[in-house]
């Protein structure tokens, strides 16, 4: 018989003693900062890591050059997870109590505003003392970690799960940073992440030539005496300007849906006399269903259609993602809540709370004893949590925002576990801090190592728990199996929505840091203001 407490105490103790380390880890891929599909150091960083570790590591998988698949271990069940460490355009901020880019830096630069940073270092650490201690005990389980690019656009796992990378695992384990108000310190019971899908259209104005050629004035062919081609400027404000206002008659006004969208390119910024050539526009939808989605992308394929009709173009339509809705597991939701309850929650240290404290000051707020939340330092069951779900949900809705942590849920049993990230306590109902001060207690180690500590703790007992109790895993197994149909390819099972083998979109024109005779600055460039 396996001593679990023996175990769970081996994994606590080899986190407390790497604790200090794990910290500086955390910042070094919070300096990083790089955006969606241009994670390139940041992946590396995790890669040399897990080598050091005694990992195998897979580079560049599923053709996505800044994810990973590291494994360990020869036999036994295979337990996955994950780390992200994609950055948000336009939120840079340096780890003070004022708002402030980070140094050298043009404020249009990526921060991390989850973080995704604390994400990953938290699963990481969970993984690594796991390991640690299914090796001392002689345990025989398997751990598969992979590299997650690309999450603020659910980018990867739908990649990687179109290629087969979860086909194999037992069981699998999602953390996040919490952020809804009545589910912290937690894990998802039945309403999980809804599907998030994203395409990006692209003008191209190849043939201005044929546009009303017999026209030319005076007989000069020349492009000052014919009437320029609309071009693909045209095409995507038309684009643009059509989704707009029929974005009220594409669904039902329920349900907590939503469209986004991002211009990508729009002539090139040329200002000639010359029709532009390419334009790309991106669209992202949140949605409860997966007929939903259908729906709102049949209406953006009719508009860009006619754009392309009324401006001479051509439209090239491509998948960026699409994702399914998250899928419940109470057996695998019940045993990382018990282990969360043998760990407690986080709690911030006096020199956490004296940094809250300098942001109230910043913002003309009266200094509080303790800035932080009182939920932050408590345990929400998951039934109590799914209750402050569906108070705020219809009844009909079972899936809600969108996370790409979905696609694990449909190839093995699967946790969502959350954990409290440093907030501010409102000084009045109804005050909003503004954004800059969660980002930048994400980069001071007094309030963010708290959350990111917490759930190494929770996901290495539930490792070492699902490795040494095959009885608490096949009750996961069971469960998945029947709320599938029978497992992977069951008569209830949702395949991945992307197609076999889908090459991952990373040609595209994202924003990233580049390297100029300035030096490395951001895509938008360092202002000389900015650099004075």
């Amino acid at each position: 018989m396996i001593d679990l407490e023996a175990v769970r105490k081996t994994a606590l103790d080899w986190l407390a003693a790497n604790h200090d380390q794990l910290s500086r880890d955390h910042l070094a891929i919070w300096e990083m900062a790089e955006p969606a599909w241009r994670e390139y150091r940041s992946c590396a960083w995790y890669v040399e890591r897990l080598r050091a570790a005694g990992w195998t590591v897979e580079e560049g998988s599923a053709t996505m050059p800044t994810a990973f698949c590291a494994t360990w271990g020869d036999e036994g069940p295979v337990l996955g997870g994950y780390a992200e460490y994609d950055a948000v355009p336009g939120r840079s901020q340096a780890a003070v109590p004022y708002r402030q880019p980070r140094p050298g830096m043009s404020k249009y630069a990526a921060g991390h505003t989850d973080p995704h940073s604390g994400l990953g270092i938290g699963a990481l650490a969970g993984f690594l003392a796991a390991q640690h201690a299914l090796q001392a005990h002689g345990i025989k389980a398997r751990l598969k970690f992979l590299g997650e690019p690309a999450e603020k656009m659910c980018g990867s796992k739908p990649v990687h799960a179109a290629h087969g990378y979860y086909d194999d695992m037992d069981a699998a384990i999602s953390f996040h940073p919490a952020s809804f108000g009545g589910l912290v310190n937690s894990v998802l019971w039945d309403t999980h992440c809804a599907p998030y899908w994203s395409r990006i259209y692209t003008f191209e104005c190849d043939d201005p030539e044929t546009w009303l050629a017999k026209q030319a004035t005076a007989g000069i062919q020349h492009t000052h005496g014919v009437a320029r081609a609309p071009g693909t400027i045209d095409a995507v404000t038309l684009m643009y300007t059509a989704s707009k206002f029929l974005k009220e008659a594409m669904l039902p006004h329920n349900g907590g849906w939503s469209i986004n969208e991002f211009i990508l390119t729009a002539g090139q910024a040329a200002a000639d006399n010359l029709a532009p050539n390419i334009g790309q526009i991106q669209y992202a939808c949140r949605a409860p269903f997966v007929e939903m989605q259908e729906k709102v992308f049949a209406t953006l394929d009719n508009n860009a259609d006619h754009a392309a009709a009324i401006t001479h173009c051509t439209v090239r339509k491509e998948w960026i993602t699409k994702t399914r809705p998250g899928l419940p597991n109470h057996a695998l939701a019940e045993i990382t809540y018990r282990n969360f309850e043998r760990v407690g929650p986080p709690k911030w240290s006096e020199a956490g709370k004296a940094f809250g404290r300098e942001i109230q000051k910043t913002l003309g707020i009266a200094p509080m004893a303790d800035p932080f939340p009182p939920e932050h330092e408590q345990l929400t069951t998951p039934e109590d949590g799914e209750a402050w779900f569906r108070a705020n949900l219809p009844a009909w809705q079972k899936n809600f925002a969108a996370d790409d942590y979905v696609e694990y849920t449909w190839h093995a049993p699967t946790v969502r576990l959350y954990v409290a990230r440093p907030i501010l306590r409102a000084p009045e109902p109804g005050y909003r801090y503004p954004e800059w001060t969660r980002f930048a207690m994400g980069g001071t180690p007094g309030t963010i190592d708290p959350m990111w500590s917490t759930a190494g703790k929770v996901i290495a007992l539930t490792l070492v728990e699902l490795g040494g109790d095959p009885a608490a895993l096949e009750r996961c197994k069971a469960e998945f199996r029947e709320r599938t149909g029978g497992g992977i390819g069951g008569s209830k099972w949702m395949p991945p929505l992307l197609p076999p083998k889908f090459p991952a979109p990373v040609e595209y024109r994202w924003p990233e840091y580049v390297e100029t005779v300035r030096g490395r600055e951001w895509s938008i460039p360092t202002t000389a203001a900015e650099r004075a």
